[in-house]
This record gives C-alpha cells, structure tokens and sequence, in this order.
C-alpha cells in the first residue's frame, strides 16, 4: 500500500483538468495514480452531500493496460495506453481498451466478479503481435492479438466476442478449471463462447431474440463466404466458403465427433453445448445474460471437476437453476429442454462421447 501525502481522491480530481493550462498537471496526476495504485484497481467518483461537501466514493474497476509488440513475438510489448489513458490513434489499441472493459463490465455489474481471478487481477493485453498473426489468445496473464493476414482474416481486436471469449479462458481457469481435452475441453471453450457472446450483448442491451449469437463476427474479410467462426444458434452455419470449406460444428450430441485433432475436437464439440445455452437464452427470453447466464455462472462456481463431461455439465445446471430459482421453476424446465434439445441428458447419456 503506497501511503502518500496527497491523498487519491485530489489526484484523481486533478487528472480530469480539461483546461489547457493544466495540461501537464492533469498528465502528473494521472501518472502518478498509475504509479501508486495497488494491483487491485479502484475507480473514484465524487458527489455533494447534504452539506455540499464533497464526498469520495470507491467503485471498484477495471486496471487496463494495453501494450504494443510491433509485429514481434516478444511479450509484454511497449506500454501504448493505460488505464483512463486517452484514446489514440491505433484502432486496434482502442478495441483491446474498450473489450477488455466490455468484459470487465459484464463479470463485475451483473455477476459481482472484481476481474478475471474474482480479485481485481489487472487486464492486460498486446496487440500487433507477430508478423501476420492469424489468432487471439489468453495465455494465463495476459491477452494478446494478432492482426491477421488480410486475405482471411483482418485485425483479432475487431470482435468483442473474441476479447470476451479469451478473458473468460482466465475465469475458468480460476473457477472450474475444466481440462483442455475431449468433452470438458469442449465444455471449456462452449463457457468462452457463452460469456463471449454475453459481453456483446450486455453491451449492446440486446435481448436473446435479437442477439446475433455469433462468435468472431466481421473477422472474415469479405473475400470469405461467412459471417463468423461460429454460431452458438446454429452450429455449422458459420461459413461455407471454397477454400476454407463448411462450417464443421455439430449441433447436437447423435453428431459428436471423435477425433485425435484438436485435443479430442474441443473447437468442434463446444457447438453441441453452444446450442444448448441458446436454446435454454432464448425458451427463458429476455436478456440472456440475467437467467441463463446467472446459471451457467453459478456452475463454474459450483465445485465441478477437471474431467466433467457434458451429461455431468448438464446436471450442474439443473442444479444450479433449482438452487437458484426453485425445483419446479420455468428456469429449471429450460435448462432441461435446452440439454434434451442437442441430445444430452444428465442421467449420463452424453458420457459415451
């Protein structure tokens, strides 16, 4: 704890001088809060009591630090914009900015989470990464982005979904820890595309009904004949282009697909629970991230194992929702008919994929 004479809340009230002539005091300012914040970051905001004095309150925030590896592989990069920073003039700088924040506002405003670890763990990320780079991904600390080669892809920073989906990686991590391989490592991804999809939405206040349920939406150049990576509504609807061929997702449990790649099919499979968690958004209705979303939530928090498959995953569910909402609620018959849907039962039917 940095104990110094002025105090943050004079700090923070000086970094917002918008007046020319306090411009370089307005930069000191906010320099040195950079300087002295703990790891848990805390946002400041100010209002006039009874008396009109001035009170400070503490809300707890996002600490976002966005970094530039100017085409190397080299992590962290160069610092380019932090916290409260300005926006500059680096589309792909702005984007990370503004999606890690998105995800932020998610966990913390509706499920209460302080960050990816639950402890107010800094949200760093780095973009322009390697030469041509064609991903996004969360490697346990940070995010980082590649701009993509232009003929099939463009820039990672472009989809909220994708920040969403990567950041939330670091939440399983931290709750779950759901096993990167055959049906779990499906589930694992299903729970990025999931809380992906929810930060758009919850950005953009779209209902389940008018939500586009796709993930990596506009990363495609129009070169390519599809509109996302993947569609939650409808798995293997995606794309269906000459060169990258049809979109391989199944959609339901009778499709599964048994394979060595990919760690037993984790991108593939996730498109059966991805049905799932849209069929039971869109039978509750409303926003999706309130119900749906507060019960997949509460079943990373539920105590599930490395290796629970979806059958097990599913059962956490209908638990989850009783718990919540009551054994004989319409949010229980959702979740229920939401599993039934791809084929999967938490009787242990879905077990044998």
């Amino acid at each position: 704890m940095t104990q110094g004479i002025v105090p943050p809340y004079l700090l923070t009230r000086i970094s917002q001088m918008e007046a020319p002539e306090f411009h370089d005091a307005a930069g000191a300012a906010h320099r040195t809060l950079l300087h002295d914040q703990p790891r848990r970051s805390a946002r400041l905001t100010f209002r006039l009591d009874a008396a009109d004095h001035l009170v400070a309150e503490v809300d707890s925030g996002p600490n976002r630090t966005i970094s530039d590896a100017a085409h190397s592989e080299t992590l962290p990069g160069r610092t380019v914009r932090t916290e409260g920073g300005s926006p500059v003039q680096d589309v792909a700088v702005d984007e990370a900015y503004d999606g890690l924040g998105a995800t932020f506002a998610l966990y913390h405003e509706i499920y209460g989470r302080d960050s990816i670890d639950g402890k107010g763990l800094p949200l760093d990320g780095t973009v322009h990464y390697g030469t041509l780079y064609d991903n996004a991904f969360w490697n346990g600390e940070r995010m980082v982005f590649g701009d993509g080669d232009g003929q099939i892809f463009g820039r990672f920073t472009s989809s909220v979904t994708v920040i969403g989906h990567e950041l939330t990686h670091g939440v399983t991590q931290y709750t779950a820890g759901l096993a990167y391989r055959d049906q779990s490592g499906a589930l694992n991804e299903s729970v990025s595309d999931v809380f992906g999809s929810l930060v758009e939405q919850y950005a953009k206040q779209q209902t389940a009904a008018t939500a586009s349920w796709l993930i990596g939406e506009g990363l495609f150049t129009p070169q390519v004949k599809g509109v996302a990576l993947r569609s939650m509504k409808a798995p293997g609807t995606a794309y269906d282009d000459p060169r990258l061929g049809k979109d391989p997702q199944p959609a339901d449990f009778a499709h599964y697909v048994h394979t060595t790649d990919d760690e037993g099919g984790v991108h593939l499979n996730s498109g059966i629970p991805n049905r799932a968690f849209y069929l039971v958004a869109h039978r509750i209705g409303g926003y999706a991230w309130e119900k749906a979303g507060q019960i997949w939530y509460d079943t990373l928090l539920s105590g599930l194992k490395p290796t629970t498959d979806f059958a097990g995953f599913a059962a956490a569910t209908i638990v989850a929702a009783a718990k919540r909402y009551g054994d004989s609620s319409a949010e229980v018959a959702a979740v229920r008919a939401g599993w039934t849907g791809v084929g999967v039962t938490a009787d242990g039917a879905a077990s044998r994929g």
